[in-house]
């Protein structure tokens, strides 16, 4: 599968080797998924079985221009969401231009982190291609966590309601993109279709409790005016 050895090289590194992060918005692990979220999927129950299907089904997307871009979605650092969401924003934002919006990102990504992982660690939902074969567009070393909810999806979904907030005559291209973010993941091989669909009610629920922080509502107002002067 050559074709999917370069394109992984492509894709690059993705969060879960970093070792860094800076200080987030909210104390402790933000809001309690546990119980926000249904319960993850138990082994035999008709979504346990759905997930096992969609996975299977999806196996061959890979090797379509989907697939490649469920590839391309495997990064989750802040320049390459900003690169991943200009044309759904229908400019180009980088950190260059978009200081404010950046630091933003940055600095609300460990709250969508640590609350993620808080709920993955206990509810220890398995990956797909652990209980069946199948190909992956990431490899499978670099996917260390448990599966529900994504991750990934939940930080897309933050990305995109805090794009769509600040850009609200964008907002149905950026809610779009962050629909695709998420639904990379489960395309990927990587997540179930029960922890894409947890990670898209994680990250609104993120993003509802970082609106009660001072802080973020400053800087969400700072990146506001910022993407106003570059209109």
């Amino acid at each position: 599968m050559k074709w999917l050895a370069f394109a992984l090289l492509l894709a690059g590194t993705p969060a879960t080797a970093q070792t860094s992060q800076p200080e987030g918005y909210l104390d402790g692990v933000g809001v309690d998924l546990l119980q926000v979220l249904p319960p993850a999927p138990e082994r035999g129950s008709p979504r346990y079985e759905a997930d096992r299907r969609t996975f299977r089904q999806t196996r061959e997307l890979l090797r379509t221009p989907r697939g490649e871009q469920a590839i391309g979605d495997v990064r989750e650092d802040v320049p390459t969401m900003l690169a991943d969401f200009s044309e759904a924003v229908g400019r180009p934002l980088t950190t260059e231009n978009a200081p404010a919006l950046a630091a933003l990102l940055t600095r609300m990504r460990p709250d969508v982190a640590g609350t993620v992982n808080a709920a993955k660690n206990v509810w220890r939902r398995q990956r797909p291609f652990l209980i069946d074969k199948g190909a992956t567009c990431q490899p499978r070393e670099q996917v260390n966590s448990y599966d529900y909810p994504s991750g990934h999806t939940s930080w897309g979904t933050a990305v995109a309601l805090v794009l769509a907030e600040l850009i609200p005559d964008r907002a149905t291209q950026i809610l779009e993109r962050g629909r695709v973010y998420g639904d990379s993941r489960y395309i990927c091989g990587v997540h179930n279709l029960s922890a894409v669909e947890g990670g898209r009610f994680a990250g609104a629920s993120i993003v509802a409790q970082l609106h009660g922080n001072s802080a973020f509502r400053h800087d969400l107002e700072v990146a506001r005016a910022e993407l106003l002067r570059l209109h």
